[in-house]
């Protein structure tokens, strides 16, 4: 358990990172936002869910296209590579020069890892599976440039080269997070990577419906991985989306219906050439499970199995949490030692993995295997076809072997992953047990040390043949030394189900995915159990290894619920008391500054509650309404003016100035030449703008500026909420020029219509981007609420309205409520 389970203190190592920004639940209910709602009616609504429904349908049939590209360019280098590799060792092997096979297997492998592993320092998101970025993304994580085109791209090209260059990596993962890709930026009709891509389509600019079109491409591409769209759906639903709505099922459902039988008609076409036809449902297809005609003592499975069953779930989740262990600990290598530094390194450390997995199965392969018999092919027996015209005997190899006999061990690693998982299922010749404990310790061993290499690779088929092989070694065991008659086909499957249920520790979809993968709904019960039992084993010691990599990465993922302890804190334990606000009536340095010396995404906007000044000291404790806070976490307006003014230092005079009222500039330059020599360095920046009368800091009360000698009344007045306004909407208003004198009425403020307020949309100008001196002369219950409401920003506000806080989703993280926890028994 020690080595298994988590420890407290490396749990501690991580915390969430406050640089990811999250993403809005709904639409921002503004006036521009109101202005759009009460020009539509029912006719455009119906024009706007058409629209939704087409571009459903060609997020679907894009995916399954994208599917189609990595198959077929996967089968065609892996054809080349096995075929000339497999030829010169058949000739090397009676002229005694495998050595030089064994060179043009690594001259291959490396030639094509290179390649991805340069595609990946291109685009670094674009390595792993993906799949822990699109879970962070649908559960409302902000994570830059994972649904970008040029990760796509990346992605999709990286993933073909890496399958094919021999690492034991799947190309099923990428496939989700390619379709999610699609969804988000096919509705978009413009491209950053590409400027020229630009049209003009002023629909679906929202975060809401951006990620609902991700959910949509997400499930899209487990249902083209697997041929399963129920289970691509369920999948976004389980693993992905935080928020979830009743329309948007039926709409994720048919976006994978499009991608299955998009990919299933191509595929169809071109290897069978009738096209027309469905007979290859996804990537992934385990074939047919079927006892041979005539054979009355062949069952599938049978009541007793099930105890079996739950057995090979408890080591499944045991071999599981073993692998997640092992690969964390690489993964924590990788970020102190190999990340740090220069980029060239990690492209090293892949074409290292890559070389060593070569000369293992090569080696293997050559020396390890036993000659097995060969039987005849049956296609009654479950001998299935092999996603063409393939008969399951066509993918043996019999290196070292005579006729009508096969190298097991050779058959299992000289073969493509899906070529090896059809094997295990459905070869009614034997594997030797020694031969399947010695493939299954090094594909378990060089699985774990590939997944997270910079490189781009799924896990779920490499899970998937290490269980076979699991299963299968299982089942030779039950008919060879106990007697027993099982079919062990089946048992490879649940072998396969229990690891990788282990690993990932997915439930619901998993096993719609693969009863929908064998077309067998009899399987349906115990692979259920088997999922079931890995995950409750696996979960006793860690997580899955997607929320492990979720976690190193720092994502604050909300999860579904929280500790039962974690019911003892209240809001204003986890808030934080230290504000940054604006006033509805701020000046333009004052924004400026805000923006540029800080990374919060929304402030709140306050005005000062003089009538309930009900305020006083007593001890070192501020008590207001009946709330005790510490004097240090209050909120004021003196210390925040001070950090303010301190904070524009360092950024030049000219960027900070008014640029909205240059008259006023002007007086206010003479008046401060007029006032004596300049100041010395050490004195305040705040004293010297609060000598301007006129120049209040911020603008709300000109007859009153702050001053030193204020009282404890004045220094902690109440500020009273009055809603959030967004970094990238102060932005927007800063680059559009939306101002007005001080001279002037407010009612001279230009107004911004709503599409001009998300033309911009998903990627706002950065504020330290923006050249103030070109700008338009005229521009001046908390948990659960995150978890249902989707909220983004929680403000805390005392009885009377006053905010004294705000809750963000760091603050509902873990290991954050973790930490107030300990702080709250402490103080009991």
């Amino acid at each position: 358990m020690a080595i298994l389970g988590e420890l407290r203190e490396e749990e501690e190592e991580i915390l969430p990172r406050k640089d990811y920004e999250s993403l809005d639940y709904d639409r921002c209910i503004n006036e521009p936002f109101v202005e759009v709602l009460e020009g539509l009616d029912n006719k455009k609504a119906k024009k706007y869910e058409a629209i939704r429904w087409i571009l459903v349908f060609a997020i679907g049939v894009t995916v399954g296209l994208v599917g189609l590209f990595v198959d077929f360019f996967v089968r065609l280098f892996t054809s080349i590579k096995f075929s000339l590799v497999g030829h010169s060792v058949e000739e090397c092997s009676e002229k005694g020069c495998l050595a030089l096979s064994l060179l043009e297997l690594l001259a291959f492998n490396l030639s094509f890892v290179f390649i991805a592993s340069m595609l990946v320092l291109i685009e670094p998101v674009a390595a792993g599976s993906g799949i822990p970025e699109i879970k962070s993304y649908l559960n409302g994580v902000k994570i830059p440039g994972i649904v970008r085109l040029r990760t796509f791209l990346c992605k999709a090209v990286g993933v073909l080269f890496t399958v094919a260059g021999g690492m034991l990596v799947g190309k099923e993962g990428p496939m989700i997070h390619s379709g999610a890709i699609v969804g988000a930026g096919l509705p978009q009709f413009q491209s950053i990577t590409f400027k020229k891509i630009h049209f003009d389509f002023p629909y679906f600019r929202s975060d809401r419906d951006k990620r609902d079109f991700v959910s949509a491409g997400a499930a899209a591409g487990v249902a083209a991985a697997f041929g399963a769209p129920i289970g691509g759906t369920l999948f976004s639903l389980e693993e992905g989306s935080s928020f979830w709505n009743q329309a948007l099922t039926w709409k994720v459902l048919f976006c994978s219906m499009s991608a299955t039988f998009t990919l299933n008609f191509f595929r169809s076409g071109i290897n069978f050439n009738k096209w027309g036809s469905f007979q290859i449902p996804g990537l992934l297809n385990f074939g047919e499970f079927k006892c041979a005609e005539g054979d009355k003592q062949c069952h599938l499975w049978t009541v007793v199995d099930l105890a079996f069953f739950v057995l090979m779930g408890v080591v499944g989740g045991l071999l599981g949490a073993l692998f997640n262990c092992i690969n964390k600990q690489l993964a924590k290598y990788r970020m102190k030692h190999i990340h740090p530094k220069a980029k060239f390194v990690r492209v090293l450390e892949s074409l290292l993995v890559t070389m060593v997995t070569t000369v293992v199965v090569f080696v293997s392969s050559m020396t390890l295997g036993e000659c097995r018999n060969l039987n005849p092919p049956s296609h009654q027996n479950g001998s299935t076809l092999l996603g063409g015209a393939e008969d399951i005997n066509s993918t043996v190899r019999s290196f070292f072997c005579p006729n009508n006999t096969y190298n097991d061990m050779a058959t299992l690693f000289f073969n493509p992953q899906e070529a090896a998982i059809h094997q295990l299922f459905h070869q009614s010749g034997t594997f030797s047990p020694v031969t399947l404990s010695v493939f299954f310790l090094l594909y378990f061993l060089l699985a774990c040390w590939t997944y997270g290499t910079s490189v781009p690779s799924g896990l779920f088929v490499p899970s998937l043949l290490c269980g076979a092989a699991f299963g299968r070694l299982v089942a030779n065991l039950l008919n060879i030394n106990f007697g027993m008659n099982v079919y062990s086909g089946t048992y490879a499957l649940i072998g396969a189900a229990s690891f990788l249920g282990g690993v990932v520790r997915m439930t619901i979809s998993l096993t719609v995915i693969l009863i929908e993968s064998t077309n067998e709904i009899t399987y349906g019960l115990p692979i259920m159990i088997t999922l079931m039992v890995a995950k409750w084993t696996g979960d006793f010691f860690n997580h899955g290894l997607y929320d492990i990599h979720i976690v190193l990465r720092g994502v604050p993922l909300l999860e579904w619920e929280t500790e039962v302890e974690m019911d003892k804190l209240t809001a204003s334990d986890i808030m934080e008391p230290n504000l940054t606000y604006v006033y509805p009536h701020t000046r333009v340095q004052s924004l400026v500054s805000i923006l540029r010396t800080t990374a919060y995404h929304a402030f709140p906007v306050v005005t000062e509650n003089r009538p309930n000044e009900r305020d006083f000291m007593k001890g070192n404790i501020l008590i207001s309404n009946n709330i005790h806070y510490k004097k240090a976490n209050i909120l004021t307006r003196a210390g925040e003016q001070r950090r303010r003014c301190q904070s524009m230092k360092s950024y030049p005079s000219s960027e900070l100035r008014n640029v909205c009222d240059e008259q006023e500039a002007a007086e206010t330059a003479s008046a401060a030449a007029a006032s004596g020599p300049p100041s010395e360095e050490g004195e305040d920046m705040l004293q010297q703008m609060l000598d301007r009368r006129y120049v209040p800091y911020p603008n709300l009360y000109p007859d009153q500026s702050p001053s030193e000698e204020w009282t404890m009344e004045e220094r902690f007045r109440p500020l009273t909420f009055h809603g959030l306004v967004l970094r990238s909407q102060l932005v927007t208003l800063l680059l559009r020029g939306v101002c007005y004198a001080e001279n002037q009425s407010s009612a001279t403020q230009p107004r911004l219509s709503h599409a001009v307020m998300t033309e911009d949309y998903p990627r706002y100008p950065d504020i330290h981007d923006l050249d103030l001196a070109l700008l338009h002369p005229r521009m001046i219950v908390v948990f659960n609420l995150f978890r249902t409401m989707g909220l983004r920003h929680l403000p805390v506000v005392n009885a009377v309205g006053e905010i004294v806080g705000i809750i963000t989703r760091h603050n509902l993280t873990h290991e954050f409520l973790q930490a107030k926890l300990r702080q709250h028994s402490i103080t009991i």
